[in-house]
Order: C-alpha cells, then structure tokens, then sequence
C-alpha cells in the first residue's frame, strides 16, 4: 500500500469502525471513504469535526445494496477495504436473528462480489496492491472448556449464538473468495473491544451509565464467564498494522492478553467510579449504603452463553510486530474518564438525538 492510500470502511460509524478511521486520520496520511448505513448503533458523531478534511468522505449506504457498493468502488476507487461493517449484539441475534444472517452474510456477500469485479479490473499493479481485509470475533470459535486453553487461528469454528454464526458465515465466505478467486483476503478475529464511544448496550458503556444514573448493573447468570478485553484503540492500530501488512490469504488473532470474569469488570468499574465521580449520588462518598457497587443485580443467564473466551494472539506479535500498549487497568481507567468528561456523546445517544446525524443536522 502507498503511502497515500484511499481506504473504503464498511461500518465506519460503529464502536470499532469509528475507532478505525480516527486512527487512519490522526496518524496517517491515507484518506477513508467511511460505508455506513447508519443503523441504530451508527454514529457519525464518533468522527470528530476536527478530523473531517479532504481526506474523509462519508457514503450513507448498505453493503447489502450490490447497486451502491458497486457504484461507491467505481467512483471512489478503494485501494483497501476494511470491512466492519455488521450487526453484533449477541441478545439482539437470539431475539431477531433474521437482521445478523442479512447484514453478516448477505451483507459480506454483496460487498465481496463488488470488491471481486472492482479488483479484476484493476491495473496490474493495483491489482496486486489491493487488499480485502475483513474483521471478524473469537465468538466463531464457540467457548473454551480448560483454563489453559486458548484461540489459535486454526482452532475450529463452533458457533453458539445467531451472531457469531453468521459471523462465522462471513467467513468463510471471504475465505471462498480468495481460495477460489484469487481476491486479495486478509481476516482477524478479535477479544472484547472496550473504550470510548461505545455504544451503551454493551456491558461496560452499560455498567458506567447506568451506575452514574443509579439504576441496576445487570450481571448475567453468576457473573463468572470470562472474557479477553480489547482496549478498542490498540485494536485498530492492530487492523491499520494488518491491512498494510500483513500477509493475503492469512488469519491474525488479535487479543489484549486481559481475562477477567465478568462479576470482576463489573466490580472494577465501581471502584473506578467510586474514585472518579464520587461527588455522584449513587457513590459511597456522597451517602449511599455500598455505594456503586450496591447497585449489581444478577439476572437470568442468556441462552446459549459461552463460558470462556481467550485469544492467543503470538502471531501478530511475531510476524506484524504488534502488541497491545493498555493494560486492562490503564485502558478501563481511561474509559471511565472518557465517559465521565463525554456526557455529551452519551447523552445524545440515550435521547436519540445522534440520529440527526444522518440528516446532517448534527451538532
């Protein structure tokens, strides 16, 4: 890749997408055509002002839309593609699965059938500068049954929820396309993303706002599924590092070496919040019996829940040179800063009001 490189990215809106484009803009000199169709978890409102230049172009379409894929290719003429784009919450798969097998699978699809008659008429050159890189989960992989055990990137896929077997779907599509077509593939498969401009449906945004407004801090089942956290800025320079790096036709694991419970991430943020807001009504300080932490309510566990996930991520460490620079404490501090100095994002988000976005009325 050039070192002034156009990247079209599927999903630049989302959690992990927006944090995608933010790096490219602030630590590159390539430009980004930003996809999103601005579904409810889409927020433009997560690309800064400050970073829109020349260099940013947003497209409002759906990879689902083979028509505007293929005219967005045409017209923008992609050296990359980093495809985010996808719905991802596991509860909202178990109780509408018909959205993640049209975005996930059909979605991939259509993007890759566009990148695929895009690609072959490409230059020589070009052709062989192209990459399609698609980001995936570890959910693929089911869950981990020892202690010691960890995701390798030949480690078999056993989906258990809708979401991560259309995720799964995905690919091994993309997989197809470059073992029976030639395209120019790249895939990784990433831990729990947290940190800024998440959206509040997953736990740890979840946890932050809903103990700052005092309502309940819901805990699955007995809160002991473990998970591996992903400060969501090292992810995407882990994706930048791959995109640019790495090897076509290859799969990297990318994790941030952090496994906790999920009773432990959700006590760590209320000793976080103790220490940061604890002029809050809900904090010990400010009277409250327990404090935060009074507030933890275990609820039914979901159908289907995976026990352990944990991603061994040594090869991107070997071959690309990447390790993460947060520590699960140092990243999960920053987040509760960030979401304590944002009211702002987030309080848009919970009215609503992020959706004007769409109709350029964002402020």
């Amino acid at each position: 890749m050039s070192i002034k490189s156009k990247i079209l990215v599927t999903g630049g809106a989302g959690f992990i997408g927006s944090a995608v484009v933010r790096h490219i803009l602030t630590n590159t000199s390539h430009s980004v055509v930003n996809v999103d169709a601005l579904t409810y978890a889409g927020n433009l409102e997560s690309i800064p002002a400050e970073l829109h230049s020349e260099r940013y172009v947003f497209e409002h379409a759906d990879i689902c839309d083979g028509v505007a894929m293929a005219r967005l290719f045409a017209e923008h003429q992609p050296d990359a593609v980093m495809h985010l784009a996808a719905e991802s919450h596991v509860d909202r798969s178990i109780t509408g699965p018909g959205a993640f097998i049209q975005t996930n699978i059909v979605g991939t699809y259509t993007l890759l059938d566009a990148a695929l008659h895009y690609w072959r008429g490409l230059d020589e050159a070009r052709k062989a500068a192209f990459r399609f890189h698609h980001i995936s989960t570890d959910e693929v992989y089911g869950d981990l049954e020892g202690t010691n055990d960890l995701f390798l990137e030949t480690t078999p896929y056993a989906p258990s929820s809708p979401y991560s077997a259309s995720k799964a779907g995905s690919d091994h599509l993309v997989r197809a396309w470059h073992r029976t077509y030639g395209l120019p593939v790249l895939i990784t498969n990433c831990s729990n993303n947290y940190g800024p401009y998440h959206f509040p449906e997953k736990l740890i945004p979840h946890v932050i706002l809903n103990a700052l407004a005092g309502k309940p801090l819901p805990v699955y089942g007995n809160g002991q599924q473990i998970r591996d956290w992903l400060y969501v800025e090292d992810h995407a320079r882990a994706l930048f590092k791959v995109v640019t790096e790495g090897e076509v036709g290859e799969t990297y694991n990318i994790g941030g070496h952090n496994e906790k419970q999920n009773i432990d991430v959700v006590r760590t943020l209320c000793a976080l919040l103790e220490e940061l807001a604890p002029d809050n009504p809900n904090s010990i300080a400010s009277g409250r019996e327990g404090g935060f932490a009074s507030l933890i309510t275990f609820v039914t566990d979901r159908p289907g829940h995976d026990a352990r996930y944990a991603i061994d991520a040594g090869k991107i460490e070997r071959e690309l040179g990447w390790v993460p620079e947060e520590t699960f404490d140092t990243g999960l501090r920053k987040t509760v800063q960030w979401y304590l100095d944002n009211e702002s994002w987030w309080q848009r988000v919970l009215s609503g009001d992020y959706q004007l976005a769409r109709l350029g009325e964002a402020v």
